[in-house]
């Protein structure tokens, strides 16, 4: 369950992803403009924010720039429109934006976003977690001050490979880069853990098995090492 902001000045569209995401079993906060979804996120730190891009006041674009240089963009955003074109949804992107949705949305799309989302939302926040770094942990350290998602240094505990053993990614890096370095260490761990098992990962991590199985092989994870049991 996650806290999730929609923003969007129909009335129907907001209804209907507040019906959606609620029978997901998520919180909703529902915004009609940008003066409220400032508050919004103030107030309740969503999750995630599905933002509409074109709104009377101040579009959405402008927002999401407005928050990317107040650092406030510390949460996925997920942008909608029916009438933006690519360069849009490009610069979105290079702001900052998770993921573009172009209306009308279907509802595998939706949840699909709303679910990639949230599993970066969930390994940044475990990455954020402040370690004392030692030989058994991958320390993550930022050389540059523009990193808004990670803090300055976070770690995660890794199965000890061996004495004096260490992991280090290097977030001066494209962030698509950075994140898959994270996740395939963060699979990794679980799957030692778990001592191969598919089923016991796939519930740790909130993962289907089926999305499991395809996000490792996307992420280059060496299912042969050890064991690996798909039980």
């Amino acid at each position: 369950m996650a806290n999730i902001l929609v923003v969007d000045d129909e009335l129907g569209i907001r209804d209907l992803l507040f019906e959606i995401l609620n029978d997901e079993g998520h919180n909703v906060e529902l915004a009609e403009n940008a003066a409220e979804a400032r508050a919004a996120r103030q107030r309740a730190r969503p999750d995630l924010v599905l933002l509409d891009i074109w709104m009377p006041d101040t579009d959405g674009v402008t927002l999401l720039k407005e928050w990317s240089t107040a650092n406030l963009l510390t949460m996925p955003v997920i942008m909608m429109s029916g009438h933006a074109t690519i360069d849009t949804a490009v610069e979105a992107t290079r702001i900052g934006a998770f993921a573009f949705l172009e209306k009308p949305i279907t509802l595998q799309k939706l949840l699909k976003a709303v679910e990639q989302g949230l599993a970066r939302e969930n390994a940044r926040r475990a990455a954020a977690a402040v370690v004392p770094p030692t030989n058994n942990y991958a320390t993550v350290v930022t050389t540059t001050g523009d990193s808004a998602l990670l803090p300055p240094i976070a770690a995660m505990p890794l199965p000890d490979p061996g004495p004096q053993s260490t992991q280090s990614f290097d977030l001066d890096r494209p962030l698509r880069d950075a994140r898959d370095g994270f996740e395939k260490a963060y699979f990794e761990f679980h799957l030692a853990m778990e001592n191969g098992s598919m089923t016991r990962v796939a519930e740790k991590t909130g993962l289907e098995r089926t999305h499991l199985y395809r996000k490792l092989k996307q992420l280059g994870v060496d299912l042969s090492r050890g064991r690996r049991s798909a039980v």
